[in-house]
């Protein structure tokens, strides 16, 4: 693995996989990351990272929609490894503008594999994150295993079972050497104020009401980032060409236990507001469209074949996760400031 492209990293996952590869005493490749950089792509997050290993960190702005400067890409940096993580990932958004899920989860996934077709004799491995959610929603009982059928409800989640077919297709037709994840929710540093759990904690810590969808009874299986990229680490050293490899927390909660426990800690962390306690900030809201009820990973044979269990348990994760916004609530404000997106994209010329 002697020069690793990865899609997406300066996004959520994509950020904390390369802080944590270039921890690992057995990567000594050098890494090229592509991102188009749109609102929740931020370089800025891996600055250090750049200074750290100026030799082995390489930063392009790209967008993989455009074949012919990704094609220059694999060939000026002689890419052998691919780890997939550019994605539109918000499925409220995805609801009010699905065409840019279209355009970037499977027009841009099939970019990336015609060009990696074309060079598969200098591919060592081409590897998809994916998602729980095209596996759609399971009753009170079972799991979503490998052989799970798909029943996507959302642009979203279909946007990204096409992705995962065309991979799956790739490896059948043109024997690309691919492997896939899914994953359940992630959460830790650097997600995107947006997604669930961060803007549950920055409300919290502002004392704005914490809207929470329908009952609050929709359950979801939540992973700590680390322990994330600690599975596609293992799977990209160590994961069988062709095949799928769920990737879950073993920890299911209800939405509305997920953000009382928020609550509690942050209620911990800096004392109770002189009113009320965080708790009575929760605000039950009118349910989004087509809300899958649960999603629960069985993720048996990542743990039997390769050996990756997932070590941060909730209390422990969550935790981290708010003591990293108390610490970096510079962080939070610049990419919440619309003139801060307006600087990168000078600063990158992006559109």
């Amino acid at each position: 693995m002697k020069n690793l492209l990865i899609t997406g990293g300066c996004g959520f996952i994509g950020t904390n996989f390369i802080r944590y590869l270039f921890n690992q005493p057995d990567f000594t490749g050098r890494m090229i990351n592509v991102d188009r950089l749109t609102y929740a792509g931020n370089p800025e997050n891996l600055k250090d990272i750049e200074k750290m290993f100026p030799d082995r960190y390489v930063f392009v702005q790209a967008d993989i929609c455009d074949p012919e400067k990704l094609a220059g890409i694999f060939d000026a940096y002689d890419i052998d490894t691919v780890c997939h993580f550019a994605a539109e990932s918000h499925v409220d958004r995805s609801i009010v503008s699905p065409d840019d899920f279209i355009k970037t989860n499977i027009i841009g996934t099939f970019n990336l594999l015609e060009i990696a077709r074309n060079r598969k004799n200098r591919l060592r491995r081409f590897h998809h994150i994916s998602t729980d959610e095209v596996y759609g929603s399971l009753g009170n009982d079972g799991y979503f295993t490998e052989t799970t059928p798909y029943q996507p409800s959302s642009p979203y989640s279909a946007s990204k079972a096409s992705s995962d077919h065309l991979v799956r297709a790739y490896h059948t037709t043109y024997n690309l050497p691919v492997t896939l994840s899914n994953c359940s929710n992630n959460y830790g540093p650097y997600q995107f104020p947006e997604k669930l759990i961060p803007l549950m904690i920055l409300n919290a810590l502002e004392g704005k009401p914490l809207p929470v969808y329908g009952d609050g009874k929709n359950v979801r299986d939540w992973l700590y980032v680390d322990d994330h990229c600690s599975a596609i680490w293992e799977i990209l050293r160590h994961g069988k060409e062709g095949e799928t490899y769920n990737v879950g927390g073993d920890c299911e909660l209800e939405n509305i236990t997920l953000v009382e426990t928020i609550c509690d800690a942050i209620d911990n962390a800096t004392g109770k507001d002189a009113v009320k306690a965080r708790r009575e900030l929760i605000t039950f809201v009118k349910d989004r469209p087509g809300h899958d009820r649960r999603y629960a990973i069985d993720a048996t044979k990542i743990k039997k074949e390769l050996g990756w269990m997932p070590k941060t348990p909730i209390e422990k994760g969550i935790q981290s996760t708010i003591n990293w916004y108390l610490e970096n609530d510079n962080w939070v404000t610049r990419v919440r400031s619309g003139a801060y997106r307006e600087w990168i994209q000078r600063q990158y010329q992006t559109e």
